[in-house]
């Protein structure tokens, strides 16, 4: 009796079910000879005996963590992996591959997996809906994968959910809403989908519009800390009601309130413009709830164990930094790092069994007695990445960014464009002394070649430093968060991998100082004429439109001028309208507008 299960694993699904330095040594040792002597029985259990007496017996339908192995060893272990390639060898591999969906299990499949208390659970997420984002099985790579709001679902064999890897403590219940996400997007023929659940509407969150239009009218300068009381209540209903991204644009306001009144450089007045006009879209817009207010999920999710490739580190003050790491098909982010845990951590492949993971990506990596976090040097991780990370050709990237939705109504996901781009070539290295700015030209894989840009701060000085150094050892990878700008793909990277290893930039020792060709920023017509308009109207908010100037209101009306000789008349129009008419609903149509409008550019 043949075990299709077993001649379905690849190395990269054993490695999902335990580990790449397992399954590297247990090819190692079947190359060297320790070869356990192979059975089957009639009803398709093989059984494997190795050399030192080990027996291991990986019965049909069993999960291979749950196969019996007389080493002892909880989980998967070398000896079962090695009984997996050994059956592969004495196997025909020539057979085609098997392209199925997951979309093709039943309910009553679900109900014999988890039972019914389970599947109804599953079933009350159904109902609130959730986004899933697929990825399908192919010729070269049979698995399936649904990505889901708070975890990462994999179906490593075709049609045997005894193989199902998630880093979800709860297990089914991810499987089965995997499964349903399948299932729509067979339906649809699409690969990202809104599964359950239903439209939202503005009345879903009326409450909010009263406190935005009243902080609009203050202004930052003249918010009342009364207010922020009412702010805070109306977060917590919003985090009870499961409405995760609105309640973190609130949590981001009253930070930037507090910045202001601590007269923290913290504050910036277009960062408060945006995060009103953001509000504004998400209570207004008419579009899948969990997208535009968020799944209905729990504000933390704990993982059952979790694999992480750290992608790099940005350091945000002098004692923190956020640290991104690959996890699955995305980017999660562990914010406000210690900074010198942030140095070990930026650079490290990392296994924790003792982490969270919030509906916005954000991973809090946990250590205690029982449950440890282990760290390991990232080494070559990078290769093996998945293709979603990864940016090989530079125009389809850019292209895939100019179809998302508008920013101010897409999932608040953190580090949602980090990717690791990979580099053949680097040229037209230079550094504008005057913007602070280092840009280079990368070329890739595909022949055609992306912008790489990274601005001077004071809080890594030595950052450019090491990236000019990292940039002149040829690079293969520079790994950040992507853009497009008039067509193209710009980097603002994070690290940069060369044959000497990984160098995180903004965490780098011993950084010493580059000479560079002198450069010059590129003037952009366009571009000056929106973030003119956005930084004039982000002042107005600041200020408060009670408390507006007629000089300020003269400037907004130079600054719909300019606009609509550039060629931007719709923006132009609202501008002009806020300008004869100052008020809120005025304010958030032109700025909006001309929000998506730079984002797009």
């Amino acid at each position: 009796m043949t075990r299709p299960d077993l001649l379905a694993l690849t190395p990269d699904a054993l490695a999902a079910l335990a580990n790449r330095g397992l399954v590297k040594r247990a090819v190692k040792e079947l190359d060297a000879g320790v070869v356990p002597a192979l059975e089957t029985d009639a009803a398709g259990a093989v059984q494997g005996e190795f050399p030192d007496g080990t027996t291991t017996t990986l019965p049909p339908g069993v999960a291979l963590e749950a196969a019996p192995c007389s080493c002892g060893a909880s989980g998967v272990c070398r000896h079962r992996i090695a009984v997996v390639l050994a059956y592969q060898r004495t196997q025909d591999s020539s057979a085609p591959a098997e392209l199925w969906s997951p979309g093709a299990v039943t309910d009553d499949d679900l109900v014999a997996l988890m039972g019914e208390r389970t599947l109804r659970r599953a079933r009350r997420a159904f109902q609130a809906g959730y986004r899933a984002k697929l990825r399908r099985p192919t010729a070269q790579d049979q698995t399936a994968q649904a990505e889901l709001p708070t975890c990462t679902v994999t179906f490593l064999v075709p049609g045997d959910l005894s193989y199902v890897h998630t880093d979800a403590v709860n297990r089914e219940e991810a499987t089965a809403l995997a499964v349903w996400a399948f299932r729509e997007a067979d339906a649809q023929g699409a690969d990202t989908v809104d599964v359950g659940g239903s439209p939202t509407t503005a009345a879903d969150l009326s409450a909010v519009a009263d406190l935005l239009d009243q902080l609009l009218l203050d202004g930052a300068t003249n918010a009342s800390e009364v207010l922020d009381v009412a702010w805070q209540r109306l977060h917590r209903d919003l985090t009870a009601q499961r409405l995760h991204w609105p309640a973190a644009v609130i949590t981001d306001l009253l930070a930037q309130l507090s910045a202001y009144r601590r007269r923290s450089a913290d504050y910036e007045a277009e960062r408060f413009a945006a995060l009103l006009s953001e509000l504004h879209a998400r209570i207004t817009a008419t579009g899948h709830r969990a997208e535009v207010l968020g799944p209905d999920e729990p504000a933390e999710t704990a993982l059952r164990r979790v694999r992480l490739t750290a992608l790099g580190a940005r350091v945000r003050s002098e004692t923190t930094a956020d640290v991104y790491f690959a996890s699955g098909d995305v980017v999660l982010v562990q914010r406000d790092t210690p900074l010198r845990t942030g140095q070990r951590l930026a650079a490290s492949n990392v296994v924790s069994e003792s982490a969270t993971r919030s509906a916005s990506r954000v991973v809090a990596l946990k250590t205690s007695r029982v449950a440890k976090t282990s760290l390991t040097p990232v080494g070559t991780a990078w290769d093996h990445l998945p293709q979603a990370l990864v940016v090989d050709d530079y125009g389809a990237a850019a292209a895939h960014l100019a179809d998302l939705p508008p920013r101010q109504v897409r999932a608040r996901v953190e580090a949602e464009l980090v990717r690791a781009v990979r580099v053949t070539e680097v040229s037209d290295v230079a550094y504008d002394p005057a913007a602070q700015r280092l840009t280079a030209t990368l070329h890739g894989p595909s022949g055609d070649t992306c912008v790489l840009e990274a601005d001077h701060r004071a809080v890594a000085p030595g950052a450019l430093d090491a990236l000019a150094a990292a940039l002149r050892a040829g690079p293969t990878a520079v790994t950040g968060s992507i853009r497009r700008h008039r067509g193209t793909l710009v980097v603002d990277p994070l690290a940069v991998r060369t044959e000497e290893g990984v160098v995180v930039l903004d965490v780098a020792a011993d950084t010493s100082p580059q000479p560079l060709p002198p450069g010059v920023t590129a003037s952009d017509p366009l571009s000056a004429a929106v973030d003119s308009a956005l930084t004039v109207l982000a002042e107005a908010s600041h200020r408060g439109l009670d408390h507006l100037t007629d000089s300020l209101l003269a400037r907004v009306r130079e600054v719909g001028a300019h606009l609509r000789r550039t060629g931007l008349g719709t923006a132009a129009d609202r501008v002009t309208a806020f300008a004869d008419a100052p008020a809120a609903p005025a304010w958030l149509a032109a700025h909006l507008r001309l929000l998506v409008t730079a984002d797009t550019r």
